[in-house]
Formats: structure tokens, C-alpha cells, sequence
């Protein structure tokens, strides 16, 4: 998977480097999550009892090494700083495809203007619900505060892949980010 390749390689290059032995467990989960980040491990765990297709578990993956990332490379207070939550859920609802037409079609979610900014706002909320306890209003404040620097923090993709084909362009972009810049 293109996503889930660049993602590696950047936290490879960030100096944090991903063991699939180590930083994945599958497991099985309450409820409909799909899957989560456990920063006190720095583990993905994904919920083999609520992932069904081959699609979902990559889309579940690629969200999930974006948090990791996002601890890797911005040392992230999960538990104590909200707003820092809220930022890689945006991150990641925005460039993981979460939010592509597609998945958005399937869900009857759907709208022209302004329906990609309007997925994330509202599954960054989703996400900040299920894992910290803490009102709507509270995660939706989060959310607001620091969805304009968050949503249009782009990295390590450079851009909002919104399909397998803009994946594996981001990802080439990306291996030829150094080889480029040495040549300034």
C-alpha cells in the first residue's frame, strides 16, 4: 500500500523505525472501532474483529501510522493537551482517505462544496470522542482551534492523496524530496 510505505519511510527517516513483530497487534476490540494507537507502546492495534475488507484494513492502518508519525516526529501529549489530539486526528482523517468521495458515498455523506473539510471536522471529533472522555463541545472547540494549521499540515505526503494513484505520486515525490533539495 503506497500510503502505508510512505508513512514507514518517513518514520524511518524521522528516526523511528517500525517493526511489523513489534508495532502492530491485531486484536479483538469492543464496540465498532477499527483500530487505535497506543502511544505508551508506540503500537498500532488493529481490530480484526471489526475489519472486513482488504480496503478498510489499509484505510485503518494508514490512519493509524499517521498518529504514529505524528508522535514520532511532534512528540505529542496525547493524554494531557487536547488541541494535540485533535490536530493528528484531523491529519489523519484528512490524508489517510478517510474522507475520499468514495467512502463518503458509501456512508450516504455526501455534498460538492466544501464536503472533504467538513468529513475531517467531523470525524476528528468522532475520533476524539471514542478515545478521551471529555464533552462535544470540548473536542469540537479542540477542533476548531487548530483545524486550519492541522489540515493543511501535509507531511509526509505533500499533498491530500485522495486516491491510490495520488499515494503512490506522494510517495515517489517523497523518496526524490532529498535528491532534489541536493541539488539547490
Amino acid at each position: 500500500d503506497p500510503y502505508a510505505q510512505l508513512l514507514l519511510e518517513a518514520m524511518k527517516q524521522s528516526g523511528c523505525t517500525v517493526f511489523n513483530d513489534r508495532h502492530f497487534s491485531c486484536e479483538n476490540c469492543d464496540g465498532c472501532v477499527s483500530g487505535g494507537f497506543d502511544s505508551a507502546t508506540s503500537q498500532i492495534v488493529l481490530c480484526q474483529n471489526n475489519i472486513r475488507h482488504q480496503s478498510h484494513m489499509n484505510r485503518v492502518v494508514t490512519h493509524e501510522l499517521i498518529h504514529a508519525f505524528d508522535h514520532c516526529r511532534a512528540h505529542v501529549d496525547w493524554f494531557k493537551n487536547v488541541k494535540h489530539l485533535a490536530c493528528s486526528e484531523i491529519r489523519a482523517a484528512n490524508l489517510s482517505g478517510d474522507c475520499t468521495l468514495m467512502n463518503e458515498i458509501a456512508r450516504f455523506k455526501f455534498g460538492l462544496k466544501g464536503h472533504h473539510q467538513t468529513c475531517v471536522r467531523d470525524r476528528a471529533v468522532r475520533s476524539i470522542l471514542a478515545v478521551r472522555k471529555v464533552s462535544k463541545e470540548t473536542a469540537e472547540k479542540a477542533v476548531d482551534e487548530v483545524f486550519d494549521a492541522c489540515f493543511n499540515d501535509l507531511e509526509p505526503f505533500g499533498r491530500i492523496p485522495h486516491s491510490k494513484t495520488d499515494a503512490k505520486r506522494a510517495y515517489r515525490d517523497f523518496q526524490n524530496r532529498d535528491r532534489y533539495n541536493a541539488n539547490l
